[in-house]
């Protein structure tokens, strides 16, 4: 019998995620919420943060830090709606911080909103159909899908599928819906939407506990993975035989979390189960995620990720588990080739006369600035676009479905606000970067990330034209902390925060997401990333092999050892 965690205690007593909420959102005297609800708060899609910035200013002023909620509104599979998009707009500036922030799982973020605003923006955009629930927490999050449909005719089938998971595995409590909309769901195809059994809730596959921790899916249709599934608890790898969705190939037990100075804590990719049909697919998740619920740690929270219970169990164990719990046997994994994690950017047609266009967007961060008002311009987009918005792992944006007949307006729109010109003039390196928002607002971070990575990259980028490199697809990743939100473990260049001003220098993934880098110098400060950088670029320009990617090219090198 394991010794629950703290976190486990409140969950049990929970009454199914309700804790003390309504009292905590009715106590005037704080902007905080009490200290059991900064947990549960995490499965209704929030997390309390403080502004760090200005909290030594507020304590020598005898006042409580600058409390607010960081919200996480999901987008299954990452297709929004423009009045979904212009909702988010508008919510940002009435209860948020005036920005957008794109994440990391095609999700969207607000940050900035008072703990008395947190009820009307929940219900703000659950009118336009999109929630919250399971943003956060110890379920299953926003399941991830390759946003791109004109990739592969079979694209509309795995979108559809990562839906299906969405809905199959949101969690079945009605505290959201009572809590935060008064028990007035917008209609019944909430997902949140009354479900309960003899007038109580339940849960037929969480349980009364949900999981041991957070749990996450993605699709990827190769040969792109710009989902990155290896870094997920379980990735689905669609297989296309002539046209026809076959099935998947299914991997579990990635994960990219560590802790600086515990070494059984680490970064995992996922392992390859085996291969079932469409069909199958459901259950075998369920499977995983049920052998997780019944298997995991529940005493350490930093060793409670599926991977750890993988390496625990033994991974033929693990898969001989999942095989007995959905009834099926794994065939051998089928044939399938990534090309690279990255996101393409400019007009790409579609089969049926539409359009996309993929903009770049740096850090996911939605905001007008002097030199690029990018909200402005969305929202512009928005109010005449008849397609939809898809939000890509790589904290860019594809405005899709664009009507040929709307396509001139629309690109009318985007260069009046400079978007084309500034989407085609970036350096390789710019656009495969990505940074975890970190400083002020995140309580983990012990570094800057999003604030700081675009003016490192514009002294990285001096080196790289110097070396001609600038068009070079480099992927640099960076976070504030060894959490791994920015997934650096898997940037051919990944730098995470040790304190502030300080990194570890991380070098060697696969550019197509399937190789971890390594270690490579600890405790830099940024003239030592250059320093330790600019002989690697040289060496790369000079000796790479023809469509060598600067990953290969630093493992081949044997640069990793010197």
């Amino acid at each position: 019998m394991q010794n629950l965690s703290e976190v486990e205690h409140i969950k049990i007593n929970s009454d199914y995620l309700r804790g003390t909420l309504e009292q905590s959102l009715d106590n005037q005297i704080t902007g905080a919420l009490y200290p059991q609800d900064t947990q549960l708060i995490k499965f209704h899609g929030a997390y309390q943060q403080t502004d760090r910035d200005i909290d030594a200013e507020r304590k020598a002023q005898k006042l409580e830090p600058l409390y607010s909620l960081m919200i996480r509104i999901r987008v299954p599979g990452g297709v929004a709606t423009p009045a979904q998009w212009l909702r988010m707009d508008e919510l940002a500036d009435k209860y948020g911080n005036g920005t957008i922030k794109l994440t990391t799982r095609q999700a969207f973020q607000l940050h900035g909103v008072r703990k008395r605003h947190l009820k009307a923006t929940i219900r703000g955009f659950n009118e336009v159909f999109l929630d919250s629930i399971a943003g956060c927490g110890d379920v299953n999050r926003n399941v991830m899908c390759t946003p791109n449909p004109e990739q592969s005719s079979v694209h509309e089938a795995v979108w559809a599928l990562s839906r299906q998971l969405s809905d199959a595995f949101t969690p079945k409590t009605t505290a959201y819906y009572d809590i935060w909309l008064d028990g007035e769901a917008v209609d019944e195809s909430q997902p949140f939407s009354r479900h309960k059994k003899d007038g109580k809730d339940e849960e037929p596959i969480y349980g009364k506990t949900y999981l041991p921790r957070k749990f996450k899916i993605a699709l990827a249709v190769p040969p792109y993975n710009d989902t990155d599934i290896f870094a997920n608890d379980i990735g689905l790898i669609a297989i296309e035989e002539n046209g026809v969705l076959k099935g998947f190939n299914v991997a579990a037990g990635g994960g990219l979390g560590m802790t600086f100075g515990m070494p059984e804590t680490y970064p995992r990719l996922a392992d390859i189960l085996g291969f079932v049909p469409t069909e199958q697919v459901q259950n075998v998740c369920e499977a995983i995620i049920t052998t997780q619920r019944d298997n995991g740690n529940r005493e350490n929270r930093k060793l409670s990720r599926l991977k750890y219970t993988i390496d625990r169990m033994g991974l033929e164990a693990f898969k001989a588990e999942v095989e007995r719990r959905a009834g099926i046997r794994f065939a051998a994994p089928l044939p399938y080739q990534f090309a690279h994690s990255s996101d393409q950017y400019g007009w790409t047609p579609t089969a049926d006369g539409r359009f996309h266009f993929t903009l770049f967007v740096e850090g996911g961060r939605i905001v007008d600035t002097p030199e690029l008002p990018l909200r402005t311009a969305l929202r512009a987009v928005a109010s005449i676009h008849d397609g939809d918005f898809r939000l890509t792992g790589n904290q860019n944006l594809i405005i899709g479905n664009i009507a040929a007949s709307k396509r001139l307006a629309i690109e009318a729109l985007l260069e009046k606000f400079g978007i084309l010109e500034h989407t085609f003039k970036l350096t390789g390196l710019r656009q495969n970067s990505l940074a975890c928002v970190a400083l002020n607002t995140c309580s983990q971070a012990f570094a800057e990330a999003e604030r700081y990575l675009p003016s490192l990259i514009d002294k990285l980028e001096t080196l790289l034209r110097g070396y001609g490199l600038e068009n070079a697809a480099i992927n640099i990743r960076m976070t504030g902390c060894p959490n791994g939100c920015a997934r650096p473990y898997l940037g051919e260049i990944g730098l995470v925060g040790k304190s502030p001003g300080y990194y570890n220098l991380y070098l060697g993934a696969a550019h197509n997401g399937e190789r971890l880098n390594q270690l490579y110098r600890e405790m830099l400060d940024e003239a030592a990333i250059i320093r330790e950088l600019a002989p690697i670029f040289e060496d790369y320009a000079r000796n790479r092999q023809k469509g060598e990617t600067f990953g290969d090219f630093v493992l081949r090198k044997g640069i990793l050892n010197h």
